[in-house]
Formats: C-alpha cells, structure tokens, sequence
C-alpha cells in the first residue's frame, strides 16, 4: 500500500464504515464481506482486519454507529409522539444502520461501546413513554406499543411494503397521522 492510497483516505476506519453503509443499504448486510470493502475501499484485503478484526467488528461497530445517531436523533424529539416521528425518520435516513441495529445475531451484544450507545437510545425511548400517565405495569405496556408502532412503521417503509400510502409523502408525517388516532383524546359529545 502507498502513502498516496492513505492520503486518499485520511481515515480509513470511516472509508470502510461508508463503504460497508452503501452495501448494507443497496444489498442488505448479509452481503458484507471484508474483502470487497477493501477492494472499494482500494486497500490490500488485510487492511480492514487492522480496524475490525473480522466482518463480525465491522458490523457491532455500524450497530454502534447507528445506536449513537439514533439517541441523538432521540433527545431532539420533544414528547412520545415526536420521538416516534424522529424514529421513523431515523429508519429512512440511515437504512443501513437500522437494518442491522435490530439485528443482534449480526454483531456482538456485550461490546462495550455498542452497550453505552444502546442504553442511551433505550433512554431516551423510556423518557420519553415516562410522561406518559399510567398505573402498574402499565409503563412497560406502554413502551412496548409505542416502540412496536414506530419500530413496524419504519420496518414496513424500509421494506417496500408502505410504497402505495406513502405515495411521495414524507414517511414521519405520516407517521405522525398515523400515530395521531393513538394520542387524539377521545371526543365528548357537545352539549345542546
């Protein structure tokens, strides 16, 4: 490898980690191999080991990655509704993360990073079903509906199965129509 090749890149962990979103997005994890992203990345095929040791590396760390934008995205959500929107909108910004993401058999669960950055986003996810009023266990309820409406929502959308209502809408907007009959209190019939 020249000195020009390493200058090209300046860092060669992003180059890879780019590379292997591209892929992920375009062909889905499954089709991730080392050597192609060196290749892309026009490295020697042991380049890459020297920053993930293996393909299983590469992938806690874009799990990692996701989980830490995902918790951003998150804490500038405002109430449970809006960070169900900023769930969905994360999903369609970053396909390549969420795909893996939920996905724990692709990357290892007890690294330490990948640990730090999925309790924030857990964090943020509970803070913010913790405004909810409820009773008992209630709470725990309550955070899985929300978290299975957003999480079907976009995992719906990611996989083509929302092409016809979406219809060239922005998916969170929808989702916020969508999660709109959830919150809507109910009516009172007017008084005569």
């Amino acid at each position: 490898m020249t000195s020009e090749r390493a200058y090209h890149h300046g860092d060669l962990r992003r180059a890879l980690l780019t590379a292997a979103l591209d892929v992920i997005a375009q062909e889905g994890p499954d089709a991730l191999s080392l050597r192609d992203l060196a290749r892309r990345a026009g490295v020697s095929h042991a380049a890459p080991a020297h920053h993930f040791k293996d393909r299983t590396g590469l992938l806690t760390a874009v799990a990692a990655e996701g989980y830490a934008l995902f918790a951003d995205a998150l804490a500038d959500a405002p109430g449970l509704q809006e960070r169900g929107v900023a769930y969905v909108r994360f999903a369609a910004q970053h396909p390549a993360h969420f795909q893996v993401m939920f996905r724990p058999e692709l990357y290892r669960p007890d690294d330490p990073a990948l640990l730090a950055a999925k309790a924030r986003a857990t964090e943020e996810l509970r803070a913010a079903v913790g405004e909810l009023p409820r009773t008992g266990d209630d709470a725990r309820a309550a955070g899985i509906a929300a978290w299975s409406l957003a999480h079907g929502f976009a995992t719906l959308l990611l996989s083509g199965n929302l092409d016809g209502p979406v219809d060239g809408r922005d998916p969170a907007e929808l989702f916020r129509s969508v999660a709109g009959f959830l919150f809507r209190s109910p009516t009172t019939p007017e008084s005569s």
